[in-house]
């Protein structure tokens, strides 16, 4: 007697999820440069004041993901017409870069918090 064996191959649906990480855009506006950190979902967060050199701004940047972590070096500001924003400062006071405004004081602290667990590994990206 045979015995039949019978395989059934299943291809599994495969779904990839890419999570889309915090990026540094270091661009060159004219004879400065400048940037701006945009979240995974390519909204700018924060961006930052021009800078004379490449050379300034790539300080500028790492002087972001050095210093997000500590509450010190954010200032929290409420603008005339009631909106919430933000500034990220170096230890030696400089702004270094400052949010868009929010609506809510809610959506400012979210923000801030982004920053915080993401800018300390994001990738910087040279555009145009």
């Amino acid at each position: 007697m045979h015995e039949w064996f019978f395989f059934a191959i299943f291809r599994p649906r495969i779904s990839l999820i890419f999570k889309i990480k915090n990026m540094f855009e270091l661009k060159k506006s004219g004879e400065k440069y400048h940037f701006v950190l945009k979240a995974g979902n390519g909204q700018v967060i924060l961006s930052s004041q021009m800078y004379a050199s490449k050379s300034g701004a790539m300080n500028g940047i790492e002087s972001v993901k050095k210093n997000c972590g500590d509450e010190n070096c954010w200032e929290r500001k409420t603008a005339a017409n009631g909106k919430f924003h933000f500034n990220i400062k170096s230890t030696n006071g400089q702004i270094i870069g400052s949010s868009q405004m929010y609506a809510a004081e809610s959506g400012m602290n979210n923000g801030i918090e982004s920053i915080m667990k993401n800018a300390p590994g994001a990738d910087v990206k040279e555009v145009e």
